[in-house]
């Protein structure tokens, strides 16, 4: 970090050109003169005016201005210029993405100007040839993103700079010595964004909260939770408020419900919950079809709109699971209490109720509110047993109680029908043109310091396939429910976009690397030999690197009042209605569904699309901590371990590095091409590899090597590695 501090004698400016431009755009139909100008930019100093007077000759020849009088400039509205977002690479190359434009718009790190990642910004793009990717320069910020940032502060006698982590960001914030808030030097701390002079270098911030000292546990989760805006606290008012809540069941609430509290009723999720939002019923009927009902956490009852809780549950919109917390979207008092359908304890609930064959087929459908018991809880593994071994006897390795425990044969009966009208249900979805994504989920064994003790992998067996083929249906009926009936009513609708043909045919070069193919000629095709695809990898080195890849070709589901169907479910009608423990979408499906139950006219379109967006917004932030702490988790784990070889397989290969994901715990790092120190390595993009330029080793995409962890840095969540060596030559 260099020690700046702001200079005296002549006016400074980071781009003068965009300085001008923006004078003049201001004020669009008035014409200015070099002092008019200076005076606007209060330019006092003979140099910066000569500067002045160059510029804007050379704006003039660049088309940017015209001269109406001599000496007298205005500016031209033309249609180089657009609106958009700008996306900043770690490497300070900015793209930015129109609506005009089919292309991205290239922004060059000198032309940034004062953008930061995500800003909604006005851009001038240059005259170029045809076929040449579109460049330009940022001329206006008409919205920042965001106007909290977590770094690292560093402090001088009279100010202090806060370096950001993000690697997006592409500048440092100076905080002068009033707005320290307190910091010491080299804590990590949330800094604000106050304003960016022109004149400076970096905009000035303050500190705003100081989150600790680097590298240690709780400060680097607060600032994965922070660096998103994400809270990890309720507001006071909110718990009091929701302590306060009603949480008991009177007769006249029963009353308005149906009352299912007779009917053999039981969750199964992990080992490890906390909170239980949804129950399966079972019942055999007379003429041999089945009443299954999905019974879900009635949250709408307890949490009213326009309420100081309903308020945090939606700016939240979704709960945040790290690898070692879940920061809820509801207090714990709702959460894990009184939302919850724990065992043995009358819950109300929403449900949607079946009868069906044995096959899947739904011959009837019911939707409403109801009150329920439950008989039992089952963690996964238990009821993976049961489906495993035909019968209800659990051994105490594996049972919740950690006793061995007998199971009631009517449950037993229960859970194998579902399972086999699940597999049927689910075979059903595959031939409709369902993807089937199994992507290995990384945990950590944490000790009682949240230090990883191990990796192990999460993959999904029967058990978890059962529940998600009965969400699955109820979300599916929900949606169809309203949009077939009427689909003029506003509904909040869960949608999945085609993927993008030239992502697709990317992937489909990609994968023959490994042997694989994929038939791109019509949807059926697509789908069918993605399928083969991510089953044929399954087990393979090559099985993560791939499954991301898919999963990145795809295009992301969003929320949306606009139905499109479901591209990867293949669903023509598909939304969120099992979750609303922790998602705030399916808090409002429950409110509108009982509303048109109620007989209500349409809700207004406009407010809920606006809710929409905000939680696929939020849902997006969610997920990128997750993902953030797991990569911070893995980074603690292999710092751990620096002194070990571990196998790895080349994940990706770049013109600065070879990128390592190792195969017995998924984490990912780099190897520096100057850290290959038996040959001067270049890349060679056509062949996915770096080759050396003397000897010809080559080091490609796909191929197995041994690595050792060179640097773990807990900050910036990153792994540098050093090769040991390709796999045939260490083991041999």
């Amino acid at each position: 970090m260099k020690n700046k501090k702001k200079k005296s004698g002549k006016t400074k400016f980071q781009n003068l050109s965009q300085s001008i431009i923006n004078v003049l755009k201001n004020d669009p139909d008035k014409t200015f003169n070099y002092k008019q100008v200076c005076a606007k930019l209060q330019i006092t100093d003979a140099s910066t005016r000569n500067q002045v007077i160059k510029k804007l000759h050379l704006l003039k020849s660049k088309g940017k201005l015209e001269e109406i009088d001599r000496g007298k400039f205005k500016f031209i509205k033309a249609i180089d210029y657009y609106t958009g977002t700008i996306d900043i690479s770690s490497r300070g190359t900015g793209y930015v993405i129109t609506n005009e434009l089919q292309e991205d718009i290239m922004i060059p790190r000198k032309s940034l100007g004062q953008a930061l990642n995500g800003d909604e910004v006005e851009v001038y793009v240059y005259h170029r040839r045809r076929g040449q990717q579109p460049e330009g320069e940022v001329i206006k910020i008409i919205k920042r993103h965001k106007t909290e940032f977590v770094g690292t502060i560093q402090i001088h006698e009279k100010f202090a700079f806060v370096n950001i982590t993000d690697h997006k960001v592409q500048t440092d914030f100076f905080v002068p010595r009033k707005y320290i808030n307190n910091a010491k030097d080299g804590q990590v701390v949330l800094v604000e964004f106050l304003d960016w002079d022109e004149k400076q270098d970096s905009p000035t911030g303050k500190v705003k909260s100081i989150l600790g000292d680097p590298g240690e546990h709780n400060t680097e989760i607060h600032a994965i939770l922070a660096q998103y805006g994400l809270p990890y606290e309720f507001p006071a008012a909110v718990e009091n408020f929701a302590n306060k809540i009603d949480t008991s069941i009177p007769e006249h609430e029963i009353a308005k419900r149906r009352d299912m509290r007779d009917v053999l009723t039981y969750t199964i999720d992990p080992a490890d919950a906390k909170d239980f939002d949804d129950a399966l019923s079972f019942k055999r009927l007379e003429d041999g079809k089945m009443e299954v009902g999905i019974h879900i956490a009635d949250v709408s009852h307890y949490v009213e709109k326009d309420t100081i809780l309903d308020q945090e549950a939606y700016d939240r919109a979704t709960s945040v699971y790290l690898v070692d917390r879940v920061v809820p979207m509801l207090p714990e008092v709702l959460s894990n209490g009184v939302c919850s359908l724990n065992p043995h304890e009358d819950k109300l609930t929403f449900s949607a109720v079946f009868v069906m064959d044995d096959q899947g087929k739904v011959y009837k459908e019911w939707f409403g509110r109801t009150v329920i018991h439950s008989d039992q809880r089952f963690a996964y593994e238990e009821a993976q047993h049961i489906i495993e071994t035909r019968a209800g006897d659990i051994p105490e390795e594996i049972s919740l109680s950690r006793k061995r425990t007998t199971v009631h044969p009517d449950v037993v009966d229960a859970t194998l029908t579902l399972d086999r009208m699940a597999k049927k249900m689910r075979a059903q979805r595959m031939k409709d043109g369902a993807l089937s994504f199994d992507k290995t989920e990384v945990k950590f064994n944490l000790d009682e310091n949240a230090v990883p003790t191990g990796v192990y992998f999460k993959t999904s067996k029967d058990a978890n396939k059962l529940i998600e083929e009965f969400m699955l249906l109820a979300n599916r009926k929900v949606a169809a429910f309203i949009g077939k009936r009427n689909p003029k009513q506003t509904f909040i609708y869960r949608i999945h976009d085609e993927p993008n043909d030239e992502k697709l045919g990317a992937l489909s070069k990609f994968v023959t690397r490994f042997g694989h193919r994929l038939d791109l000629r019509d949807r059926k095709t697509i789908t069918l030999s993605l399928n083969k695809l991510l089953d044929d990898v399954k087990g393979a080195k090559e099985q993560n690197m791939i499954d991301t890849l898919a999963i990145r070709t795809m295009s992301k589901a969003e929320y949306s009042t606009q139905n499109i169907g479901h591209y990867g479910l293949a669903f023509d009608y598909y939304s969120h209605f099992t979750s609303p423990i922790r998602r705030y979408p399916d808090v409002m499906v429950h409110r509108l569904l009982q509303h048109y139950l109620d007989g209500g006219k349409s809700a207004n379109e406009e407010v809920y699309q606006e809710r929409c967006q905000h939680s696929t917004e939020m849902e997006i932030l969610a997920t990128k901590a997750e993902r953030d702490s797991i990569k911070y988790m893995q980074v603690k784990f292999m710092k751990d371990h620096a002194d070990q070889d571990f196998l790895g397989v080349i994940s990706g290969v770049t013109d600065w590095g070879i990128y390592v994901e190792i195969l017995s715990n998924k984490c990912e790092g780099m190897i520096r091409l100057g850290d290959l120190d038996d040959d001067s390595y270049e890349f060679v993009e056509e062949e996915y590899a770096v080759v050396g330029r003397k000897t010809k080793n080559a080091y490609r995409l796909g191929d197995e090597v041994y690595v050792k962890v060179k640097n773990a840095d807990l900050v910036k969540k990153h792994l540098d590695f050093w090769m040991v060596g390709a796999r045939d030559e260490v083991e041999n």
